[in-house]
């Protein structure tokens, strides 16, 4: 019972709106942008939630194990600090939230991507070497995007920036659509599979 009511809501929901979505009726336009714009907000409100407290659960776990002790302790600190703070003093300009927020979490923040552009630039040399047709024609269509982007582009060539267009709106459009195609295929296949009962990996635990 506790996986079939789930379930049952999921499909019952599902399946109405697929219906509004497609459906031509005025009412049902305006029920269908009732749940996007206004409920939406709602679902999101507890999917947050939801991620607090399996961000609690997993950190108290960590913590009783005594793995990165001090740096969970940190972050459960600042969790349950911030709406404390913000409750309090509330979230304008000078108040404490607003101090904290600029100067902890926003450093903190690009200090983080910061570091992933050191990944992407060892991603990127990985990925650009060239080692088969293929991998040339990436590195030279990158080499011609990053120097079209840049000003040394245009001192080379004035034609540059038009073939890096042209490639930008050709070939690399033709790759996202294909890639826009696949994903929403894939999200149909599973929303499907949610809704007729087949995928029940969303229910907690092991597929049954």
């Amino acid at each position: 019972m506790r996986r079939k009511v789930p379930q049952f809501v999921c499909a019952l929901f599902g399946i109405l709106l697929f219906a509004l979505y497609f459906s031509s009726h005025p009412l049902a336009r305006a029920l269908s942008q009732l749940v996007l714009v206004e409920y939406w907000q709602i679902i999101f409100a507890f999917t947050l939630l939801v991620g607090v407290v399996s961000f609690l659960k997993v950190n108290l776990k960590s913590i009783e194990r005594g793995e990165d002790r001090p740096y969970r302790i940190v972050s459960l600190m600042g969790l349950l600090s911030m709406p404390i703070v913000a409750f309090f003093w509330g979230i304008k300009g000078g108040t404490p939230f607003m101090w904290i927020f600029e100067n902890i979490q926003v450093p903190m923040q690009s200090t983080v991507f910061a570091l992933l552009a050191f990944f992407v630039v060892s991603a990127s040399f990985r990925g650009f070497r060239a080692r088969s047709v293929s991998a040339s024609v990436l590195l030279v269509s990158a080499l011609l995007t990053l120097l079209a982007r840049s000003d040394v582009g245009g001192l080379l060539s004035e034609h540059l920036p038009v073939v890096a267009d042209w490639v930008r709106n050709n070939p690399s459009m033709s790759a996202r659509r294909a890639i826009l195609i696949g994903i929403g295929l894939g999200s149909v296949t599973t929303s499907l599979r949610v809704i007729v009962g087949i995928e029940r990996t969303w229910l907690g635990g092991k597929q049954q």
